[in-house]
This record gives structure tokens, C-alpha cells and sequence, in this order.
């Protein structure tokens, strides 16, 4: 008799602690599910799964890196277009503090990993009058939201469930702006371009590589991907200034004469004609968020990119997308 009631009451037991874990499970879990880019429910998730996972990693002192904002941004662009997943860390799917975590560390900067702790790091910026690229950009207090700041009032973000990391204008007034790394220099964003040596190396032409200086300086000023104009010019021309295409293309970076001429430039001098494709394809990275769609706008035009609502299925939009970013891959 003893017995036979002892048996019920351990399996009572054991029920309850099923029904213990399988709450803290769904504690965990449902969030997950629902959240948008809530650095608070990540970090109460975090809390959770244990003290260990949730404790967040001190911060590299960023006099250590010898870095400045410039290197986070170029880094932060290859993120361009990878949808967003909450809790996510990989070109797979990221989220928005995973898209911070990812941009400092590649450059040897190490933050926590939600949003919440990342707004305490660096130092505090007054307005974004004052903002830096590569400044960081909170949105509430607990922070739930975490941008980078490219400069001339843009960010780059990944926003919330079914869109991708993207570059848009500051849409709100930021609850914070923090300042992680030095202020940049010209001098330090003009290094962060390819080298002549790096351009050759990765398989371009050396008439191309002449121009690596003024490559980076407009890669530095328009905040565009390290070795994109070369690659550009590469593809367009092959480092002919004075090239005239069967279509009429002209000049390094093959404008068309409407082209150069709104945008007031001569397509044959070299350094004019860098100067208006970088302002282009800025404009492209902007309106359309990722550099293959802003190489295909470069291409084919924003109307047919908008009109197929991606790369247009033309051959040679296609070969010209796949060819340059390929050699970005490559390095150059």
C-alpha cells in the first residue's frame, strides 16, 4: 500500500519538472518567433539559457585597433542584402546588433551582443550634427534598436523580419549615438582603399590600377565598397580614358554623354569621370540597398531595376553584375 501511493507522487515529480523545462523553454524560444529587432527580448532570452551565455563581452579598447569608423562601414557593406533573422550572425541572416557585433569584430573590435549593451560602449555624442561614420545609432531606452552611421545622414541597418540589410536615411531621432572608434581622418579613410599592387594582384589591368589613388579617395568620400570603382572601370573600359563604346559610352568609367552632362562632368578627364560614377553608384546603394542591384542600375538603369524589381533579365546586365562582383571577391 506504501508503494502503490509512492508511485503516483514520483510521477507527479517528474511532471512538474517536465512542465518547468518546457515553460523556460518557451520563454526562450517564443520571442524568437515574434520579435522584430528587440535587443531587450534577446537579452531576457539570453538571461534564460543561463548566466554564462548572458554575460556580455567587454569591449576592445578601441586605441588598440588602429582602426577608425571608415573600416566598420566598408565592412558593414558586405552585409548588403542579407535578409534579416532574429538572433542571427552569418550572410546567412543577421539582425541588427548582430549586423554591430559583425562590422566591429572583422575590423578587431569586440562589443556585446545585443542592442541594450552595445548602447553603453564608446563614448557619447551630442547630435547628429556632430556624428561620425561609424558611430552607432540607438533607438530607445533599453535600446531595442542598432543602426551605423555612414555620414551625410545615412545608416545602415538590418531592420526587422522580411526586409535586409539595407542603407537608408536616418528616419528618427536616434536616442543615443555612440562613438566607438577615433574620429576619422582623411588620411586614414584614404588608406582604406585597394593599392595599386592589390588591384594587379587581383587581376586587373594595370591601366586600371593607375588610378587606385582616386579610386579610394572616392570610394572614401561616397562610402562605397573598398576596390568597387576599380572593378567597375575594369569591366567598363579596361582602363581606356578616352574609350568610346558602339552605344556611345565614353571615357574610364563609360558614361553617356546625357549622363556626364547632368552631372556636369567631362567623361574623359579620369578623375571627373571617378568622381560621377562613385556619386551614381551611392545613389544606386541607396535607392536600392545592395551593390549587386546598384551595379545592375549602373548597367541596364534604376528603371529597369525598378521595373523587374531586381536584376533585369538581361545577358549582359547579368554577365556585368556576376563579372565585377566576382572580382570583388577576388580582391580587386
Amino acid at each position: 500500500m506504501t508503494t502503490a501511493i509512492a508511485a503516483p507522487s514520483g510521477l507527479a515529480e517528474i511532471q512538474a519538472q517536465i512542465s518547468a523545462i518546457q515553460a523556460t523553454i518557451a520563454t526562450i524560444s517564443a520571442p524568437r518567433a515574434t520579435s522584430t529587432s528587440s535587443g531587450a527580448q534577446f537579452s531576457a532570452a539570453l538571461d534564460a539559457a543561463g548566466p554564462a551565455a548572458a554575460t556580455p563581452a567587454a569591449s576592445t579598447p578601441a586605441s588598440a585597433t588602429g582602426v577608425t569608423g571608415d573600416a566598420v562601414v566598408q565592412d558593414a557593406k558586405k552585409y548588403l542584402g542579407v535578409p534579416y533573422v532574429w538572433g542571427g550572425e552569418s550572410m546567412s541572416g543577421i539582425d541588427c546588433s548582430g549586423l554591430v557585433q559583425a562590422a566591429y569584430g572583422d575590423v578587431g573590435v569586440t562589443l556585446p551582443r545585443v542592442a541594450a549593451d552595445q548602447a553603453q560602449m564608446g563614448t557619447e555624442v551630442p547630435s547628429l550634427a556632430q556624428a561620425q561614420p561609424g558611430d552607432l545609432l540607438t533607438f530607445g531606452n533599453p535600446a531595442y534598436h542598432i543602426a551605423i552611421y555612414l555620414g551625410n545622414n545615412q545608416l545602415i541597418e538590418s531592420p526587422e523580419p522580411g526586409k535586409t540589410v539595407h542603407i537608408t536615411d536616418v528616419y528618427q531621432t536616434p536616442t543615443s549615438i555612440r562613438r566607438i572608434l577615433p574620429t576619422s581622418s582623411a588620411a586614414s579613410v584614404g588608406g582604406m582603399g585597394r593599392s595599386a599592387q592589390q588591384l594587379v594582384a587581383a587581376g586587373l589591368n594595370p591601366s586600371v590600377a593607375a588610378y587606385a589613388n582616386q579610386f579610394a579617395a572616392a570610394e572614401a568620400q561616397y562610402h562605397l565598397p573598398a576596390g568597387l570603382l576599380a572593378a567597375v572601370a575594369q569591366q567598363e573600359s579596361g582602363g581606356n580614358a578616352q574609350a568610346v563604346s558602339p552605344a556611345g559610352a565614353q571615357g574610364l568609367m563609360q558614361l553617356m554623354p546625357s549622363t556626364a552632362a547632368a552631372a556636369g562632368v567631362n567623361a574623359f578627364d579620369p578623375a571627373q569621370a571617378i568622381g560621377a560614377a562613385a556619386r551614381i553608384l551611392s545613389g544606386n546603394l541607396t535607392q536600392f540597398g545592395s551593390v549587386p542591384l546598384a551595379l545592375a542600375a549602373y548597367n541596364a538603369g534604376a528603371g529597369a531595376v525598378s521595373q523587374y524589381g531586381g536584376i533585369p533579365p538581361y545577358a549582359e546586365t547579368q554577365n556585368y553584375v556576376r563579372r565585377i562582383t566576382s572580382m570583388l571577391a577576388a580582391g580587386g
